[in-house]
């Protein structure tokens, strides 16, 4: 019987613990999709407590402490203390066996404390005690962590009416740590409700500086922020979507239903469709112009318990898995930018894993030697970034793609702790390839290769492919 998260854990074959322990481990890390905070880094956050770093905006923890049975004053209330609500969660934690929070919480206190023990409610008191008291420390700061698990880049996920003063604040000062944001502008073409629309651009217009009364307007204003995010060092853009957005439209059509959802009137389904199809198209130009990476996660179906949404607002852990038909909108899209030659770097990440190998086939449509792996299937996301999930994306790109290409993991996460997900990613990788060697899938006469591949895809893809 192996040792519970041993120095091989994951690791099953000789093979895939040398690749793992003398290649991918030793490697920095680009994060290069994630949800920090940027102003925690600028002031350099302090965390109180495990509580506070571990708990705060972790909606994974929060719907596995409802599932188990625990009040929601416990997850998101302001009447209980930081230690009840740890201990809520240290008594959740054995029940979350096979989940991948079981192995994210003691990579996690391995990785970041040096702490073996199994957290669970005899161990609860002990363990909050001692990761609080390191926490304290100038060690475990916000930047103190990014310094310790090495982390060489991070991108963040702002709006275009952020001001980006983080950003710009940590560049002047020279922190050791690259931090670029990342342009997210989903509330640009959110037009469902006309109110917070105007809204919206009535902001816009105010920190472009760039006068809105009809469609152009909006996307002059639009590139003046889309110009000032570059001028930040933002090389990616980012767009949470349903499904792909993909309808023929008119100049003339757009117009028009700019000018009514902005005075006001909701519109019908099919105008909805147009003006996001418009808006897709003219941010993926905008990104090709900038040589930016864009990247699309679709197919969530977000906020679906309305009582709690009222209560809580976004990202609090009512969120799931959709059931999108997405090709033939996704192959439109792709192909009305590649025919014009404005298709930027793309990478797809998909939410139903039912969508891996149609999403390995499509992207291989509108690969066009440019750039290696110009056309990426992103890692596994959200649901699926665990080991089944993460094995499936994989083996998926090895049999239809070229997993060799692949620009690695992410944390897509608010956590200055999560970082053991590289860990737990670059494992997985090569166990794979491990496995395949010891099994005669792969030439053991071409190890010196795999052992490159190895690094490749845990770091190097990523900051040859970025620009970092």
């Amino acid at each position: 019987m192996k040792n519970f998260m041993d120095e091989n854990f994951v690791l099953d074959t000789k093979t895939a613990q040398t690749l793992y322990h003398d290649h991918a481990k030793k490697l920095p890390i680009i994060d290069y999709h994630c949800h920090l905070n940027p102003a925690w880094i600028a002031e350099d956050h302090k965390f109180d407590n495990l509580a506070e770093i571990w708990l705060v905006g972790d909606h994974y923890k929060w719907r596995a402490m409802r599932t188990n049975g625990v009040d929601e004053r416990f997850c998101t209330g302001a009447d209980t203390s930081w230690y009840e609500k740890f201990e809520k969660w240290a008594e959740t934690v054995p029940y979350t066996m096979r989940n991948p929070l079981y192995h994210w919480t003691h990579l996690e206190l391995k990785s970041a404390f040096g702490i073996d023990k199994v957290l669970n409610p005899s161990t609860a008191r002990e363990i909050f005690d001692e990761c609080t008291a390191k926490l304290r420390t100038p060690e475990y700061s916000a930047r103190g962590l990014m310094k310790k698990y090495n982390v060489e880049t991070v991108c963040t996920t702002d709006d275009p009416i952020d001001s980006l003063e983080h950003h710009i604040s940590l560049k002047k000062e020279g922190f050791e740590i690259k931090v670029l944001p990342t342009w997210r502008p989903d509330k640009a073409m959110a037009v469902e409700v006309p109110s917070e629309f105007r809204t919206y651009i009535e902001t816009l217009s105010n920190v472009s500086g760039v006068k809105i009364s009809k469609y152009q307007d909006v996307i002059d204003a639009l590139q003046k922020r889309h110009d000032f995010f570059a001028s930040v060092g933002c090389k990616l853009a980012d767009h949470g979507i349903e499904e792909f957005y993909a309808e023929d439209y008119t100049q003339a059509e757009i117009d028009a239903i700019f000018n009514k959802v902005y005075g006001g009137k909701e519109l019908t389904h099919e105008e909805i469709l147009k003006f996001k199809s418009a808006m897709m198209v003219e941010f993926a130009i905008m990104d090709h112009a900038s040589d930016w990476t864009q990247q699309f996660h679709y197919g969530a179906i977000r906020n679906n318990n309305s009582r709690l949404f009222k209560t809580l607002g976004p990202d609090t852990g009512f969120d799931s898995i959709g059931d999108f038909t997405v090709a033939k909108n996704m192959s439109k899209f792709l192909n009305r930018l590649d025919t014009n030659n404005q298709l930027a770097k793309t990478i797809l990440y998909n939410l139903n894993p039912r969508d891996n190998d149609l999403i390995t086939t499509m992207i291989g449509n509108f690969q066009d030697g440019s750039v290696a792996g110009k056309i990426q299937f992103g890692s596994g996301w959200w649901f699926l970034d665990q080991k089944p999930g993460m094995e499936a994306q994989m083996n998926s790109l090895s049999v239809l793609g070229l997993l060799s290409r692949f620009v690695g993991m992410l944390t897509d996460s608010r956590s200055f702790l999560s970082y053991p997900r590289h860990e737990y990613f670059r494992r997985i990788l090569c166990n794979l390839i491990g496995n395949d060697v010891e099994n005669g899938l792969l030439p053991a006469s071409e190890l010196d290769f795999m052992k490159q591949m190895v690094e490749n895809i845990s770091y190097y893809n990523a900051k040859d492919f970025f620009k970092f």
